[in-house]
């Protein structure tokens, strides 16, 4: 079962998953279409990807004009940015962050024309996301730079790890 709200970015969806926890863990679902159709999102996802990345390491801020993502966390803690990137949107430049762990169960559905980054919060943590797109190399993909000063992004690090691409 999900719990689907709106959030501060118009068409980005935070969305509540349920889990089983015991004294062996927890145990929980990353996706059921049939909950995701009936809560109103009737995205097809033809990929899934994942990143295993380490303390302080931050990746993106990316978008592509065609792709939904929905964003999970599966191992550790992340703090993820997202970003309205559609320069004929009123919005336009507004961002919003979450937290998400494997244990809050919390996914970001978001749309295309929204740039997306995360920043490791703890020793280790698996970025996993659906796509409506295959990916392409980021040869669609804008990268707007995590600290560019037109968005005043707040992070919780001043010196991240970065790459090439996002430096």
């Amino acid at each position: 079962m999900i719990k689907v709200s709106q959030t501060t970015l118009p068409e980005v969806l935070r969305i509540e998953r349920y889990f089983f926890e015991d004294y062996r863990g927890v145990c929980g679902e990353v996706y059921k279409k049939q909950e995701y159709f009936d809560a109103g999102i009737k995205i097809e996802f033809v990929e899934q990807d994942y990143s295993l990345s380490h303390k302080n390491v931050l990746r993106g801020l990316h978008g592509d004009p065609k792709t939904w993502k929905l964003i999970s966390c599966l191992y550790g803690e992340l703090y993820l940015v997202v970003m309205n990137y559609n320069e004929t949107s009123p919005s336009f430049g507004k961002w919003e962050a979450f937290t998400l762990t494997p244990r809050n169960c919390l996914q970001i559905l978001i749309p295309p024309m929204h740039a997306n980054g995360h920043l490791i919060l703890s020793d280790w943590a698996v970025f996993h996301y659906n796509q409506s797109e295959y990916y392409t190399d980021g040869k669609n993909q804008f990268t707007v730079k995590w600290n560019d000063p037109r968005f005043n992004i707040t992070w919780p690090t001043g010196n991240p790890i970065l790459s090439r691409r996002d430096s």
